[in-house]
This record gives structure tokens, sequence and C-alpha cells, in this order.
């Protein structure tokens, strides 16, 4: 009987097999592969798997040029070829199998191995890997397939050549060579595999992931469309794995009123109203989405998924003053989610009533309860975009910082606006500790820790995220869960000196409480270490042994220095600079620290410092502090965008920071006039935005966003 293996078969040789087939071979009024005089264990891997396949036995013919062909006309092995997408083409016009893009990435992974082993080779000399095919679409195909596993390729394709037959090529190489060799290879194919190893030193060039628009032309029009995809509920685009969802999130903090004795409450009965109604706006955008396939149309409305969640939740534990991490603001969280769910459920029960259940619901979990119109019916997603428009916090988020600077793009330049949380402006005017100077202070620090003059009970309440242990973010979503069909966004902060132990007890905790998963960012996690070294230690000092002479070698570090680490503001945020010296007092070395590790701003500071070690640790006729001053003079005074402070105070840029820590630490400088303009700018709380080059770009909801533009990385 044909096709008794299954396409999730363990040994992955069906897969390789397929592979094989399209590239080397053939399917007209029959099906057949070609093996040449270098494939034997290609041939001897595959046969038992093309024989069992086709339920064929049918004898192997060897040509005079040593290459073996099989073949079987039998109508249940083409049955069984076509049952996983293989069609009857010629060259120009093969095509990958219609299950590989919904398939498992190891699958597609052995396809690829069997493709490129039959018509794939390694570049002479070039750390490049290339497929040839007489199909443009095959080799398109195979792109998308690359980009899903991560790897960026380019096509030429010839469709007109001198000899009359189209051509085409598909070229792997940059860094993503490295990783095809990682993830594919030729695992059927030694010889090929001999030729990467041989040169698995080759060195490449980063990939490229953007190119430049040269120009916008108007053109068509055409229509669009929004599209769900039903098995893997992703799609690619552009290179990156795009997922599909028909989600509303309603904002609760709009729901909270003010009773008749004062105390804060919530409007229940509009609640209910705005679950119910949002329940059947988001049944009917189901209906009224236009599909591209009818089976991509009949499996969405076989299910009819919607998520409804919620957002604002910062802002209503502001209005009724309840502190984030306390258990009041637990039991409300519950009270809530509970009653967004039982009211959705039941008016998809209603809907169901009226227009029927999901056709799987005889298959579902709700088979023996009442009929529902949707398979799922609540979701908390991240809301980075929406709850910006929207002028609230993000989902359930703490709020991340209670004040920052906006920037508008006007044709006459960039206007800077302060922004500050409306709900804590008013609340802070209602309760009296509102003041232009407390705003300017919160402005520069984000957050009201460490201001004095603000009220007790305000500081428990305007917490920002960094403020809330990691077990206050963990029971909240776990709060939410309980009450939530699918799962709950949700970024758990740890502080930098967070541990592994408190990592781990993040993760023990969300999995003790029922949390379905969870994201853990800790503060500053990439690159504090640099920071410290040197710093306080109090181990004997060391001289550094010198060079033997004549030779020309970099200056060893020893195992311990002293230095001194300065605290500078800088135009994009307060950086720590430190400058280890050896047992003589000369500089030996300089770390410099602005941001969050692992961002970009960190990654331009820690390349400062280490440049300018380097230099100091060169051989070099000049004296380190003769080389420091050099190094003053070129930082010194380089502009950048936003300049803080005023007057012979004023920092420019970051070098120039640095060059003013630098001329302090030599004496050119007295301490007084390097701190001069501290405190005069406002006080960074992200990474640099690639939109609009601030400050503000923060990790929250499992997405990068910037709270002065609005530019999000989801």
């Amino acid at each position: 009987m044909a096709g008794p293996l299954s396409v999730t078969s363990t040994d992955g040789d069906l897969q390789r097999m397929f592979g094989w087939f399209t590239g080397d071979g053939w399917f007209t009024a029959a099906v057949g592969l070609t093996f040449g005089p270098d494939d034997e264990m290609a041939f001897e891997r595959l046969m038992p798997v093309w024989r069992q396949f086709t339920g064929t036995s049918t004898r192997v013919q060897t040509q005079a040029t040593m290459v073996r062909c099989v073949a079987t006309d039998r109508a249940a092995a083409i049955a069984a070829f076509k049952a996983y997408g293989f069609t009857a083409a010629r060259g120009p016009a093969k095509r990958a199998p219609k299950f590989l893009f919904t398939a498992l990435k190891e699958e597609q992974i052995r396809y690829l191995q069997g493709l490129f082993g039959a018509d794939g080779s390694k570049t002479h000399r070039k750390p490049q890997v290339t497929l040839t095919s007489a199909s443009l679409e095959l080799l398109r195909e195979v792109q998308l397939l690359l980009l899903n596993l991560g790897m960026r390729s380019n096509i030429k394709y010839y469709p007109h050549r001198p000899t009359g037959r189209a051509w085409g090529q598909l070229k792997v190489n940059g860094e993503s060579y490295h990783r095809f060799l990682d993830l594919v290879g030729f695992p059927l194919t030694p010889k090929k595999q001999e030729r990467c190893d041989r040169f698995a030193w080759q060195r490449t060039k980063q990939d490229r992931l953007a190119i430049q628009v040269a120009s916008v032309v108007p053109d068509e029009e055409v229509e669009v469309y929004d599209v769900s995809e039903p098995v893997t509920h992703s799609l690619i685009a552009e290179g990156m794995i795009v997922h599909n969802c028909n989600l509303g999130s309603l904002n609760v903090s709009k729901f909270a009123r003010r009773a008749d004795d004062g105390e804060w409450t919530i409007d229940w009965e509009d609640l209910e109203r705005v679950v119910r109604l949002s329940v059947r706006f988001l049944d009917d955008v189901i209906e009224m989405n236009p599909y591209p396939l009818p089976v991509i149309d009949a499996t969405v409305k076989s299910n009819r998924r919607i998520g409804l969640g919620i957002m604002g939740w910062a802002d209503l534990l502001f209005i009724m003053g309840i502190a984030y991490d306390s258990p009041e603001a637990l039991d409300l969280a519950e009270q809530i989610m509970a009653f967004v769910k039982e009211k959705a459920h039941d008016q998809s029960a209603r809907l169901a009533e009226e227009r029927g259940p999901f056709p799987n619901w005889s298959r579902s979990i709700y088979k023996h309860g009442r009929p529902m119109r949707n398979s799922t019916v609540t979701t908390i997603a991240p809301t980075g975009t929406i709850s910006m428009i929207a002028a609230c916090s993000s989902g359930i988020e703490p709020i991340f910082a209670l004040a920052f600077e906006h920037r508008v793009k006007q044709p006459d330049g960039e206007r800077v606006l302060p922004f500050v949380n409306e709900v804590f402006d008013r609340l802070a005017r209602e309760q009296g500790f509102y003041s232009e100077a407390l705003m300017q202070e919160v402005l520069k620090h984000g957050s009201l820790h460490g201001i004095p003059g603000v009220p007790e009970p305000a500081q428990g309440v305007f917490k920002t995220s960094h403020e809330i242990p990691y077990e206050w973010h963990v029971r909240h979503q776990a709060a939410f869960q309980k009450h939530t069909d699918n799962g709950v966004s949700k970024t758990i902060n740890l502080p930098n000196l967070a541990t592994e132990e408190d990592v781990a007890s993040a993760y023990l905790l969300a999995w003790k409480m029922g949390c379905l998963g969870i994201t853990v960012f800790r503060d500053g996690c990439k690159g504090e270490q640099v920071l410290n070294v040197g710093v306080g230690a109090k181990a004997k000092k060391e001289e550094i042994p010198a060079p033997a002479a004549g030779l020309a070698v970099i200056k060893p570090r020893p195992h311990s220095l002293h230095g001194l680490t300065y605290r500078m503001e800088t135009p994009i945020g307060t950086a720590f600079i430190t400058v280890n010296e050896t047992g003589d007092g000369e500089p030996f070395e300089v770390f410099v620290q602005v941001g969050k590790g692992g961002s970009d701003t960190m990654a331009v500071a820690e390349a400062l410092g280490r440049l300018i070690s380097l230099i100091l640790r060169l051989p070099s006729p000049f004296s380190t502090r003769r080389r420091m001053e050099e190094v003053i003079n070129q930082l010194s005074r380089i502009g950048g965008g936003q300049p803080t402070g005023f007057g012979p105070a004023k920092v420019l840029s970051l070098p120039d920071a640095l060059a003013r820590t630098l001329a302090e630490y030599l004496g050119q400088v007295k301490p007084d006039a390097a701190e001069g303009g501290n405190g005069s700018g406002p006080h960074r709380i992200g990474d640099l935005c690639k939109e609009c080059g601030q400050a503000t770009f923060i990790y929250e909801e499992g997405c990068k966003k910037c709270l002065s533009c609005g530019y999000n990385e989801c």
C-alpha cells in the first residue's frame, strides 16, 4: 500500500526523500528519482524510503554514466505524492509541496537537506552555498523556507538563455552561510559537506537586514486582505514570523466611578454593556473579513476564535488609590477579569442561540455544556500601540514612567513637549501635592522615588514597574490568568541586582500559580559586569609586568586594579565612568556605562571605553597621561542633537561628557566645573529609538516601544 509513512516520521528520511524528489526527480505520467555517481549515501538511505512510500520494488536502472534511476507509474504511488501536495510538472514549473509551509521546522530542514543534496553545491573558495533550478517559483518558495529558519538568500534568474532553457540560482552567503551549515548542511552528500568543512574558517560579511528605498511612485489600485493562517496562525512577512489575531481590549480605567460617599467603585453595569457589545463586534469581524482562499475562510469560521482583554489597569489602580503591590489589587484583578469572562462567555452563548455555535463545537471542550459561538473568547494581548492611541497604560502592566518627553516632527523642525501621565497629573492636583517643581523632578527621574515633599500614600500608589518586586508582577499575571481562555501578555521586571535564584523563583512561582508562560526581563542584564571590574577591589595592587626588551606587546591586565568611578549626566542618560590605574598611579583602562545592558546606547558607551583602554595599553613613546590628554582633545566639544546644561557646564554629547570626566581625573578641571551640568537635563529612561533618536525606547509587554514617538518592535 502506498504512503505508509507519515510526514512526522521520526527518522526524517521521508522529508529528505521529498526534497531529493523535488530536485533530482520527475513527476509526469510517472514518478521517479535519479542519483549521480557521487550520491552513494543518498541512494542507500533514500531508496528504502522510496520503496516503502510508493509500495513498489522496481528495479534500479544504471546508465553508462553511472547515473541510477528508479521510476513507477503505479496509480497508488502517484496518488501518494499528490496527497502531500506534489503536482505533475516539468522543470520550469516545479513547486515545493504544500505541506512544507505549515510543517514543523525540523521537517522543513530535512526537506532542504534532500533538495540541496540533489541540486545544491558549495561555491569554490567562497563562503557561499547555491541551489540551481529551472523553476523561479521553486527558488522563491525555498527562499521563504530559508527565511523561516533565519537565513537570507538572493536569487538570480535567466528566463531567456542562448540554449533556450531557463536557469536560476539561489545563493546563501554572509552570516546565513554559517547558519545554513549548522542547521541544514549536506548530510546525504559527504563530498559536498567535505568541501564546506575544508573552508569552515572563511570570513563572511554581516547580513544586510535592510535596503534603501530609491523612490516611491504611484501604481494601480488593488484589493488587499486581512490574512488568517489556519494551521500555525502565523505567516512569513519580510523574513519575520507574523501572527494573526482577532483581538480587542477594554480600557478599564474608564469604568471607575466615585460613589456618593466619595469612595471609588466600578460601574459594573456599564462594563457589562461594553463587554457584550465587544464580543458581538469581534464576532462580526470574522464575518466581515474577506479571506483570500476558501479553505482559510472555512477554517477560521469553523472555530471563530476571538480574544477580548483589558488595558488601562495601572491607571485604574491610580484612580482607586490602590497600590499595584497589594492584596487589594489582586482581589480587584480577579474580580474584574472573572466578570469580563462570565459576561463575555454568556454573550457568546447568546450569539450561539441567535446565529448558531461554531461548527467544531461538538468536538470541543464545550460539547457537554451550553453551545458557544466562539471557541475562545478572552485573551490579554500586548497593547503597546493601541494603549498609546487610547492614552492609557498598557495591558495589565504597571506604568513604566510617570513622565517623559514627547517629540513631534513638523515641517519647520521638531517640537519637544514634556509628557506627564494624565491620571497622575490630575490626581496630583486633586490631592494637593502638585507643583511645577515636582513635575520637573518627575520629568527628570520618571518616578516619585526619592523626591521630597510627596505624601507617603502617593508614593505607595504611584509606583513604576521597576519599583515593584517581581513577586507582585507574577501574582498579577496569575490573577488574570485564572479567568482568561488564552494567554496573558505580561513582562516580569527584575532589578539589575536580581540573582539566578530570583529568576528561578519567578519561573517557579509562575508555574505554581498557573501561568501559561512568562517573560522575564532583568534590568541591565547584559553589561553590568564591565562597570564593576576593578571597582572597590580589596586585593593587593599588582605591578604590571614590563614587556620583554624589543617586543611591542599590549600590556596584559593584572589580576586586580584600583580606580575611581564618576557619575556624569549626559544627553542620553546618566553615565558611570570608571578609570582604573596601576600601582604607579598611571591610568590603565576606562569603562563607560550609560543605559541598559544590551542596548544600542550601552554598545556605543562600551565601544568608547574599549578603544580608550586599548590606546592606554598599546606600546607608545608617549606616557599614558599624554595619551589620555590626546584622547580628551579628540573627544572634547563633539556636538550632539540634544545638549544638556548651560554655559561652561553645557555637555554636548556622550563623548564630550567622557572628555570632561577624563580631564577631571587628570586634574585639568575642578570637580565642581565638571559636575555643573548634572541634573539640568531630563533623565532618560530607555534605549535610543531608531525613529526619533530619543532615549525612551523601553521593553514592555514582550515588545519594545518608544514613549516619545510611538515606534514599536512587536
